[in-house]
């Protein structure tokens, strides 16, 4: 007999922080973690903070577990332009517990929809995450 695969509901506080976020007046970059509190089957708050040096360089953020990750990047276009897209970040590093993994795996497209989040990357190996890697991955979305 297999498992069913757990859907985690996002909690309502949650939500409205990433509504909050969504419209922030800074424009510094900021993340917010989340995790999932398996007993209560929620995707809830983690970590809010400001990012100083572009993404992957706070590293007091520990990556070692399954993550989700919504990051204020300031991005500067090839014409000048400025803007601050909203980065939803999944963070499944390779040796993560396959229950875990499955549960966040499950989670991330309810999440997602929940927040209404469009920008949408996914990362195996921590390291990867720099500046450059989401640049890169910004670009296509030009």
């Amino acid at each position: 007999m297999s498992e069913s695969l757990v859907v985690c509901d996002v909690d309502g506080k949650l939500v409205e922080k990433l509504r909050q976020f969504r419209f922030r007046k800074e424009t510094s970059n900021a993340a917010i973690i989340m995790k999932i509190d398996k007993e209560k089957q929620l995707v809830i708050l983690d970590e809010e903070y400001e990012v100083s040096g572009g993404v992957g360089s706070n590293r007091s953020v520990s990556l070692t577990t399954s993550t989700f990750i919504v990051y204020s990047y300031k991005y500067q276009h090839d014409d000048g332009r400025v803007s601050y897209p909203l980065c939803f970040i999944f963070s499944s590093p390779v040796g993560c517990k396959p229950e875990q993994q499955m549960m966040y795996a499950g989670s991330k497209n309810k999440l997602v929809k929940t927040v209404e989040l469009t920008k949408v990357f996914e990362i195996r190996n921590t390291e990867d995450l720099t500046e450059e890697w989401l640049r890169e991955k910004l670009g296509f979305f030009g």
